[in-house]
């Protein structure tokens, strides 16, 4: 088992965590009210140097208190919001990605639960499986951003994998590095929009349509 080293943790927690914040105010932003590029990354630097602050003053103390760290994951899909800025035709978290996440994080706490005890999140830790996964990831998102398809999600990959093989970032389990309680939320939310919207016309459809 390798751990990261606790100052690497302490950097990547408030760095990590300005992201996260960045990329959540601007996904809620008006759209009609679009934000220039510079406006973005001006907000990022504010939200990395409020995470800064010292102990309780920093807003990163509290959501590490909740959440301890964001995964490698969510961070990489975030700089990819920040990016993408609500460009027409964007989606960070397509469909197949968040059922993905979706089932895995099903699987990993009715793991962690003991309901299914098979251990799944303690192989996150192992010597031989954690490098294979991480590896076959890795080269996949490679592959796929050669190819251009998938081009946020595959970004996230490869840059979390970077992290965990590099650093072992954030705490030496590769799960923790893929999948965090608030990307699973993500998954979930966007799960749900999707099938609502599909959902509502068809029912329009239906009252409209004489019996």
């Amino acid at each position: 088992m390798h751990l990261p080293d606790l100052g690497l943790q302490f950097i990547y927690a408030r760095l990590a965590w300005g992201i996260v914040l960045a990329a959540l105010f601007v996904a809620l932003w008006p759209r009609r009210f679009a934000l220039s590029s510079r406006a973005v990354a001006l907000l990022t630097l504010v939200m990395v140097a409020l995470q800064a602050m010292p102990g309780a003053a920093s807003p990163a103390y509290w959501l590490g208190l909740a959440f301890q760290w964001p995964s490698a994951m969510l961070v990489g899909l975030c700089v990819a919001t920040l990016y993408l800025n609500g460009k027409p035709g964007s989606r960070v978290m397509p469909d197949k990605l968040a059922m993905l996440i979706a089932a895995s994080g099903i699987v990993l706490y009715l793991d962690a639960f003991g309901l299914i005890s098979i251990g799944f999140f303690y192989w996150g830790f192992g010597p031989n499986t954690a490098p294979m996964l991480g590896l076959l990831l890795a080269v996949g998102s490679a592959v796929a951003l050669a190819r251009g398809k998938l081009m946020p999600p595959a970004f996230a990959l490869l840059v979390a994998m970077m992290g965990f093989s590099i650093l072992r970032l954030p705490t030496g389990n590769i799960w923790d590095a893929l999948i965090d309680p608030l990307l699973w939320g993500w998954a979930l939310v966007s799960l749900a929009r999707q099938g609502t919207r599909r959902v509502f016309p068809v029912a329009a459809a239906a009252r409209s349509t004489p019996l």
